[in-house]
């Protein structure tokens, strides 16, 4: 039950300007009048304008952020390999996947052959800069939905686009997996916010369960970190439940989506460990074993409810730690463990020498969220409205968790609330634990804000123009009528939506006029020289992020890239980086060799960092892991020993004979340096 009993009517209540409009229109013989039929073309033209604003929004945004990266890069004037090149890191891999599947004469042949219409990569940033607009979309209808009227939504998108900074990265990032996923997550919201509404019919329900399947397995498909953000949707969905806020049939179809989702997407990844030894598939099998055992869990009053949901948590819980444990044993599953590493670290259980998990631990981009986000947020005011509504909406869900527990005996509670009426649907109930669980983890993590913050914007713009937050905010300081209702949820977005204008428009036509053009000639000329001096299957060594540009721009053989999700990879990688430790040259050059290593690039960037303080530089981690005591001036753990040898990086430039012996320099710049390894007997 999500609405708490309506106010009993009497006499001289404003309850008559409430009544639905069939009830005014009906003659004394019961027929409808034609105001109705007016009514009915009202709403068709209103989902007309809305429906051709949604799109217009979704199709100007993709423009925008495609011009932004032109003039960023004048992507359209530089060479192929500068192209290529601006795919920094892990974006480079993903991207030479689709340049090695183009390539392919089978594909060529096939339905990717785009090549006489648009070059390669256009037709790749082309359908993800698309993917954009259908994101816009899926927030606009999602705001949409949850308010009746179209105008939230385009409050929604224009404070999606005006907040781009803390909303996407994608003009920057474009090959990034989560740049694929977030716009299927928006529509799986989308379709999750209508399903959970009341009345919908068979029909209905089962093509929106259908939506949601699809757009939870495109979701799933295209991000690894696909299964921790179910994890905590399946989180919001548990605490609904069990506060009986949304139907619990409907609850359970979304837990074994989820499971059916992440299955197929094991099978077609080839079986992918990872997926089966998730919490996600562990917590939602342990939900639906747990609601088979426990009966007559909604029954009984507040006391006897509360004792029974106390249980039902604590039998959840067992059962996933038990099911989870299993899985993981029984298939020797490891791939996520540099996770819950960090996790662990990073909540202060325990100080960890992990080299794994302290790489993610000194990465800002898993810091805390911060503090100057929030005010970034408050110039569009959204952070204003967001805080405003989010007051409202928590405060009548924890009246109505309380007057749902508390069963159909507590009429006194009911009548002590009669001047607050408080109602709160399924679907603003879903979105409201939503925007809280992944707050909470925006909090914590700041690489995860994008998905907290373009979901602010839908709750921020609902809640700007519901009927129901407006009348909850009036009742409360004795002000409310219907038509002050009516005059507020129209008139306070209309006025938010002009000064946004007047205040980021002509900074968008600054941002949209601004030209710049991309520039790395360092790594450019290290690019040619491999493709031109080195043979096709020669191997390379060295940082993850750079050897994803090696594959990407020669095609050259990796000892490791920057697929972190496998432990045998990230052995490897921690093995290779003791070219940047205190190690001997005879050490490196056995592990270089026991890879397959021909070339090691160093790069000065890494082995004369500044970026980050003591004890956060690479060198530093590894310096730790290994137990020698870091460069610098500073503090030292009591049991790390100095090392017996030079740093490898620095030693290896001054070519003395332990060194030359092993490794021969054949490429030099300012930034890098390459050397070819003996190839002993």
């Amino acid at each position: 039950m999500t609405t708490m009993r309506q106010r009993r009517v009497g006499k001289g209540t404003e309850a008559d300007d409430d009544q639905p409009s069939e009830e005014k229109n009906l003659k004394p013989d019961g027929k409808i009048l034609s105001g109705h039929t007016g009514g009915k073309l009202w709403n068709i033209l209103s989902i007309t304008v809305g429906g051709i604003v949604a799109i217009s929004l979704g199709l100007l945004t993709s423009v925008y952020v495609a011009t932004l990266h032109e003039n960023d890069l004048w992507f359209s004037n530089i060479k192929e390999v500068e192209r290529e090149i601006s795919f920094r890191t892990e974006c480079g891999l993903y991207y030479s996947y689709y340049k090695q599947m183009i390539q392919a004469a089978s594909i060529q042949q096939g339905i990717v052959n785009c090549k006489q219409y648009l070059e390669p990569v256009y037709f790749y940033i082309y359908t993800l800069f698309g993917l954009q607009a259908v994101y816009v979309i899926a927030l606009y209808v999602t705001s949409w939905l949850l308010s009746g009227t179209w105008l939230s939504g385009l409050l929604a998108a224009c404070w999606y686009i005006t907040n781009r900074i803390d909303t996407t990265r994608v003009e920057f990032t474009i090959p990034l997996r989560e740049n694929w996923a977030l716009p299927f997550f928006a529509v799986q919201i989308a379709a999750i916010t209508y399903l959970v509404r009341t009345h919908l019919q068979p029909v209905q329900e089962r093509l929106t369960l259908m939506a949601v399947f699809i757009a939870t397995f495109l979701f799933s498909l295209t991000w690894q970190f696909n299964q921790f953000m179910m994890l905590i949707q399946a989180l919001a969905l548990f605490i609904l439940d069990c506060f009986d806020m949304l139907p619990t049939a409907k609850v359970m179809w979304l837990y074994i989506i989820q499971i059916s989702g992440l299955l197929l997407v094991c099978v077609l990844q080839f079986f992918n460990s990872m997926i089966l030894g998730s919490l996600l598939i562990s917590f939602n099998a342990s939900v639906l074993i747990a609601r088979t055992i426990q009966k007559n869990l909604k029954k009984g009053g507040l006391l006897n409810r509360l004792g029974k949901l106390i249980l039902h948590v604590l039998l959840v819980l067992c059962l996933t730690l038990l099911i989870n444990k299993f899985i993981k044993k029984i298939l020797n599953l490891e791939s996520d463990e540099h996770i819950f590493k960090f996790l662990k670290a990073k909540f202060g259980f325990g100080a960890t020498r992990d080299f794994d998990a302290n790489l993610y631990l000194c990465e800002e981009a898993f810091g805390l969220l911060p503090l100057n986000t929030f005010s970034r947020l408050s110039d569009t005011l959204l952070f204003y409205v967001y805080i405003f509504v989010l007051f409202f909406m928590t405060v009548a869900a924890v009246i109505i968790a309380f007057w749902n527990l508390s069963g159909s005996n507590q009429v006194q509670f009911m009548d002590k609330m009669e001047e607050c009426t408080v109602t709160l649907k399924p679907d603003a109930a879903y979105n409201l634990i939503h925007t809280i669980l992944f707050g909470c983890l925006a909090l914590s993590t700041m690489r995860m804000k994008y998905l907290w913050t373009s979901h602010m914007c839908v709750f921020a713009s609902f809640g700007l123009c519901s009927t129901e937050v407006w009348k909850l905010t009036l009742k409360c300081i004795h002000l409310y009528t219907s038509q002050r209702t009516r005059v507020i949820k129209y008139s306070v977005p209309i006025m938010t939506l002009l000064y946004i204008s007047y205040k980021f428009w002509p900074g968008i036509m600054d941002e949209l006029s601004e030209l710049r053009e991309f520039y790395d000639p360092d790594t450019v000329e290290l690019m040619n020289w491999i493709k031109s001096n080195t043979p096709n299957t020669a191997v390379f060594a060295g940082s993850m992020q750079l050897l994803a540009g090696v594959k990407l721009c020669t095609g050259r053989t990796l000892t490791n890239h920057p697929h972190y999700e496998d432990k045998n990879l990230r052995e490897r990688t921690k093995q290779i980086y003791q070219i940047y430790a205190k190690r001997s040259p005879e050490d490196v050059y056995r592990i270089l060799r026991s890879f397959g290593t021909d070339y090691v690039i160093l790069e000065d960037s890494i082995c004369y960092e500044r970026r980050h303080s003591r004890g956060c530089r690479l060198r530093d981690l590894l310096d730790i892991a290994n137990g020698h005591i870091m460069d610098g001036l500073g503090e030292n753990e009591p049991d790390l020993k100095p090392s017996l040898y030079p740093r490898f990086c620095e030693e290896i430039k001054k070519n003395l004979p332990p060194y030359t012996i092993h490794f021969t320099r054949v490429f030099q710049n300012k930034t890098f340096h390459v050397y070819k390894l003996a190839k002993h007997k």
